[in-house]
This record gives structure tokens, C-alpha cells and sequence, in this order.
């Protein structure tokens, strides 16, 4: 439960500086940096937090099916820009999930981390 916590403290936080602040930059990426730091700051919350973070990874496909249900929904109303747009929504699935596999590659590598 303190994981959770932390993680999504981190969220909060920051969404806050990314709102008062004006940056580009969404918040719970903001949130995800903040984590980082602390697990470099703070070396024995890395045990803490990976169970909650590895639970929470393994249900994020859950996270595209009311997206993808609300798309399919409203085919007929996107009219002939369907195929741009599923297009695009492909496309980005793909750059999102090798941009997270190449970020985890390197923060493994980074933190000398071994595939359990």
C-alpha cells in the first residue's frame, strides 16, 4: 500500500509543478521523473515499489480497451478519415511501446538490474 502511495504522491505532485508551472510537459511524466529521483535518492524503495509497479504493468493493456471500444463505436461518424486515423492510432501505439521497451533497456542498464 506505501508503494502505491508514493507512486501516485509522485502523480500528483507532479501534475501540480506541470500546472503551476506552465510546462509542456505532462504531469504524470513529471510524476514518473519524480519517482526516478527518489529511487535514486532512496536505493531500498526499488524492492518496495517494484511489485506494485510490475502488477500495475501487467494490467495497463486494460487501460486501451475503453479507447479502443469508443473509436470502434463512433466508426460512422469519423466518416472517410477512418483509415487516417486508425492509421495514426497504430503507428503511435507502436512508437509509445518501443519507446517504453528502449527507456526500461537503458534504466536496466543504468541500475545494473539482472532479469529476475
Amino acid at each position: 500500500m506505501h508503494a502505491l502511495l508514493i507512486i501516485l504522491i509522485a502523480q500528483i505532485a507532479g501534475e501540480f509543478v506541470a500546472r503551476a508551472a506552465g510546462l509542456p510537459l505532462p504531469g504524470p511524466v513529471l510524476g514518473m521523473i519524480f519517482v526516478l529521483g527518489l529511487l535514486i535518492a532512496v536505493p531500498h524503495l526499488r524492492e518496495m515499489i517494484r511489485a506494485v509497479a510490475q502488477t500495475l504493468l501487467s494490467h495497463l493493456s486494460l487501460l486501451f480497451v475503453p479507447a479502443g471500444a469508443g473509436v470502434v463505436g463512433h466508426l460512422a461518424t469519423l466518416g472517410d478519415r477512418t483509415g487516417v486515423i486508425l492509421l495514426t492510432i497504430v503507428v503511435s501505439a507502436v512508437l509509445a511501446i518501443g519507446a517504453g521497451a528502449l527507456t526500461f533497456a537503458a534504466v536496466a542498464r543504468l541500475t545494473g538490474s539482472t532479469d529476475d
